[in-house]
């Protein structure tokens, strides 16, 4: 399979599975990856995604193969109809593991993910403009938000080769950690968000993050409002102020 799937308690851990190609982008993958993040999305006993890659990288962009029969006009494919932003569409935290080459469109795809922990000394690229392709599927709108509008530029017009640790430092990733420790961190985080953590909030808070970029302060703060009114009347803050109370661990129900 090009997209494994495994359960650790409420984590589903999804692994791009093609290492001998450092898990380039193919459209077969692209499905399989986005029919595995909605059947985690059913599943009431999943809580968070983590996405990761098997062996030396995450996702090195798209397949050679790819990208030469596009030049040529042998292309054939069939790309997924669902968007690479469709992680951000799923309605429980998504968070990337990425744990080495982080290129072109793989970048897109750690972006687009809620959370991105990475490995230290990940070697991470836009690549775009050595590559004569512009800034795919969003990255232009994602980067100056993460990074600000200079240093996207910067990452953007460059192409340049960057670390894990800088991706930590310019804000496009929340944890930097040595490569051995990558999954073990990012599983301790991820379980601790499916333990302790409302999904209803979880997915409430995931729509506001992501949709309120597009809107202004007092769009946000009356969208919250009523929001919040909703979430009274939720079991998940019952439970909350419930399990707080009596000092034991919340037992939230799954989404609906």
């Amino acid at each position: 399979m090009v997209v494994l799937s495994e359960n650790d308690g409420g984590v589903r851990i999804l692994t791009f599975n093609r290492p001998e190609r450092l898990n380039a982008w193919t459209d077969e993958m692209g499905r399989r990856y986005f029919d595995l993040l909605e059947e985690a999305e059913r599943d009431p006993s999943v809580r968070v995604i983590v996405v990761t890659g098997a062996g030396r990288g995450f996702c090195a962009g798209a397949d050679f193969a790819t990208l030469t029969a596009i030049q040529t006009g042998d292309y054939d494919g069939k790309p997924d109809t669902r968007p690479n932003t469709f992680p951000v569409t799923i309605r429980k935290p998504v968070i990337a593991a990425v744990n080495g080459a982080c290129a072109g469109l793989g970048m897109v795809h750690a972006l687009v993910c809620d959370l991105v922990f990475t490995a230290e000394d990940a070697k991470w690229t836009t690549a775009f403009s050595r590559r004569g392709l512009v800034a795919e599927y969003g990255l232009a709108w994602i980067l100056p938000k993460l990074a600000g509008q200079t240093k996207a530029m910067d990452l953007l017009l460059s192409g340049r080769v960057f670390t894990g640790a800088e991706a930590c430092e310019l804000g496009l990733a929340a944890r930097a950690v040595p490569r051995d420790r990558l999954m073990e961190e990012t599983l301790a985080y991820a379980s601790e968000l499916a333990e302790w953590c409302s999904p209803a909030s979880m997915e409430v808070m995931k729509r506001q993050v992501w949709g309120d970029w597009n809107v202004s302060l007092d769009e946000s703060r009356e969208t919250a409002q009523e929001l919040m009114r909703e979430s009274f009347e939720r079991p998940d803050f019952a439970e909350g102020v419930a399990s707080f109370l009596e000092h034991r661990p919340p037992d939230f129900p799954p989404l609906g």
